[in-house]
């Protein structure tokens, strides 16, 4: 079915991207799964190409397209290629970005927005913390005032971006009795004492999108380093925490497409018993029906976006959207490292780093969990 959800204008966006992937990524792709790093050059020709300030003001770097929907196509194609440069590349444009334009002060765009653009200054957000989990509302980071500034203690974990960010958006509790009323977000940038960072975190997929440990002993982060109001960080969060499901969404449907895509390829060519294995009526009839469930996956994620781009999503749809697709990914990965039989298994078959790369979409940006709980409190239960 022909999608409709773009135009004439997102289709040419969309070429631009692919040319900035085959020149900057594709053939870097090994180097940088090796080096445990997308390296920083790849981000600085991401700036020059204006994908990294699709939301920010012209006057401050960016291209202010106005239009979730090019967002949206950044993260697809970059899904396709891998799932770890989406998350790299979308916690920077797609999530932090809404935080550093829609909150700060003109003094605080014009620090940072130019170099959020050009690619220079890499940003991450730190809410999970060790033990927390997806319960926001209990972090344990503090921020005490101490004159006009605030001296942060605590730490945070699993952060994309967090071994080479520059500026992290960190989320702390700045009025205990306050419990969730009581968080304030704070621009914690390299080189401020206290500020450190563990090893890069080994996971089970995604190597070359850096994940770390950060750590905060007696920061001292400036007032004018607030993001937003004091006290009214979880307020903040809760507001953008839509469109970064949504942009999982629109990934974990696109990597699951693209792997897809290659294994219908695979089945007609490899043979068994004398005929392609796509051939044999139970291979036909898994990919007949996964074929038709990211077909209607993307429909609804489709309508999201178009949603999204009206100021029309609720949360409670992004969460069914982030939910629902996570899931048809897994189930659509899972069954195409079967159909590969034993070269499934193997690193070196991109099917099986995309099966590891997926795992983790159904616990992050809040858990499928999570995301249930959302939709049963939305029916009245």
């Amino acid at each position: 079915m022909k999608r409709t959800v773009y135009g004439p204008d997102h289709d040419a966006f969309r070429e631009s991207v692919r040319e900035f992937i085959a020149r900057s990524v594709t053939p870097r792709a090994e180097e940088f799964i090796e080096n445990r790093l997308i390296d920083r050059e790849v981000w600085l020709e991401a700036g020059r190409q204006g994908f990294l300030g699709l939301e920010v003001p012209e006057e401050h770097g960016g291209s202010a397209a106005g239009d979730y929907r090019f967002n949206a196509v950044l993260g697809e194609e970059l899904s396709g290629v891998g799932a770890a440069l989406s998350s790299s590349f979308g916690i920077h444009y797609d999530v932090v970005a809404p935080y550093l334009v829609e909150l700060t002060t003109d003094e605080q765009k014009k620090r940072w927005l130019p170099r959020f653009c050009s690619g220079e200054m890499i940003t991450a957000i730190g809410m999970s913390e060790p033990g927390g989990g997806s319960d926001l509302a209990a972090l344990r980071t503090t921020a005490v005032r101490d004159g006009s500034d605030w001296v942060l203690d605590g730490s945070k974990t699993f952060i994309t971006n967090g071994y080479c960010a520059d500026l992290v958006v960190v989320a702390a509790r700045t009025s205990p009795e306050k419990r969730a009323k009581g968080i304030t977000l704070f621009a914690v940038e390299t080189g401020m004492e206290g500020f450190t960072r563990g090893r890069k975190l080994d996971k089970v997929g995604q190597p070359e999108a850096d994940t770390a440990e950060l750590f905060f002993e007696n920061v001292r982060v400036p007032a004018e380093n607030v993001i937003g109001e004091v006290d009214r960080g979880f307020i903040a969060m809760m507001e953008r925490l839509p469109q970064e499901r949504l942009g999982s969404a629109v990934a974990n449907l696109a990597h699951a497409a693209a792997v897809l895509t290659e294994t219908l390829v695979y089945v007609k060519e490899r043979k068994a018993f004398g005929q392609a294995i796509g051939s044999f009526q139970h291979n036909k009839f898994v990919l007949a029906d996964l074929v038709t469930k990211v077909e209607v996956s993307q429909s609804f994620v489709d309508r999201c976006v178009e949603a999204h781009a009206e100021g029309e999503l609720s949360a409670v749809d992004a969460a069914k959207a982030k939910m629902w697709t996570s899931e048809v990914q897994g189930e659509v990965l899972d069954a195409c490292v079967q159909l590969f039989g034993g070269y499934g298994y193997m690193k070196e078959y991109r099917v099986a780093r995309a099966w590891m790369d997926a795992r983790v979409t159904r616990i992050w940006a809040g858990s499928n969990e999570i995301m249930r709980e959302i939709i049963g409190r939305d029916l009245g239960l």
